[in-house]
């Protein structure tokens, strides 16, 4: 699959292969800015901006190096673009030591530099952070990560979508649902629940299925419409329960055959649900009576995306 909208920031779980299904449910030209809480890669922002699908666009975050990354993005890439060259250079001369050189560097001075570097070299893109705060993850050893050259394209790319019209705000999502005005769109894309609750704690900060629902009461009450991932299936391993109908009316995405499921030869296919608040139109609805979903089926459209 080829992509025309610049992806910078690698980041597993990247909405970027779902962004025109998700988009998709966004009524034309009736709301002006798009608030992403969590916006990891900002996939979706990228997709929107590069449609002009709103005029203006905040990508938020509780990871702060990520945020001050993408106002670098946002103001101009070229500092972000040359630091991250001289960081992937160090490992000609050290080659995997060199990461974890830079990555105890990071979990120091939290440069948003070495963060990109980290994300683009570690192992799946995966961000995984202990209970200290600190970035954990291990290099990949089968890969380099993003070339320099590679990576200075896609985050003037970026740049040139967002320039003028986006802000980067370091913070807690609950705060920038109590902001919402008229004209606002949310999406949302936290952590799925199995990752922010219970043992399976891998992020810097987590949301309680509690407060998710308490965050999108205030949307409804406020009418502020929202789309949120949040949870969904792969083969027998569920992530999470669904949310009750009242809060939003539940798609499930079909999202193809699981990378890791490939690797262990067995043909799992990865169902994500998609949450579109009511006062949203469901549009290009799928009926696909030949897969079973079990109890993931129930009050819910199974939507194929191409």
């Amino acid at each position: 699959m080829r992509f025309t909208v610049p992806h910078p920031i690698p980041y597993q779980g990247s909405k970027r292969r779902l962004a025109t299904a998700i988009l998709s449910h966004v009524p034309a030209n009736q709301y002006t800015r798009l608030i992403e809480p969590f916006a990891g890669s900002a996939a979706v922002s990228l997709a929107a901006a590069s449609r002009n699908t709103f005029s203006s666009f905040v990508i938020g975050d509780a990871l702060e190096p990520l945020i001050k990354l993408w106002n670098m993005v946002i103001v101009d890439p070229t500092e972000a673009a040359d630091e991250y060259s001289k960081l992937w250079h160090r490992e000609r001369e050290k080659p995997i030591e060199a990461y974890y050189e830079i990555r105890s560097e990071f979990n120091v001075d939290r440069s948003p530099t070495k963060l990109l570097y980290l994300l683009a070299r570690c192992v799946k893109n995966a961000v995984r952070f202990n209970p200290a705060g600190e970035f954990n993850q291990s290099p990949d050893k089968r890969r380099k990560g993003t070339r320099p050259q590679l990576m200075k394209e896609e985050l003037f790319a970026a740049h040139r979508v967002l320039a003028g019209r986006s802000q980067a705000v370091y913070g807690d999502f609950f705060s920038m649902i109590l902001s919402a005005q008229k004209g606002d769109f949310f999406y949302l894309d936290p952590p799925y629940q199995g990752t922010s609750e219970g043992r399976d704690q891998r992020y810097i900060s987590g949301v309680s299925r509690d407060r998710m629902v308490e965050a999108l009461a205030v949307l409804n009450e406020k009418r502020i419409p929202f789309i949120l991932s949040y949870d969904g299936f792969c083969g027998e391993r569920n992530y999470g329960d669904p949310l009750p109908e009242a809060v939003a009316h539940r798609i499930l995405l079909d999202v193809g055959r699981s990378s890791q499921a490939t690797l262990n030869g067995r043909n799992d296919v990865t169902i994500e649900s998609l949450y579109v608040s009511h006062c949203i139109p469901v549009i290009r609805e799928v009926n696909r009576p030949t897969r079973s979903l079990g109890d993931f089926a129930e009050q819910a459209t199974l939507f194929a995306f191409s």
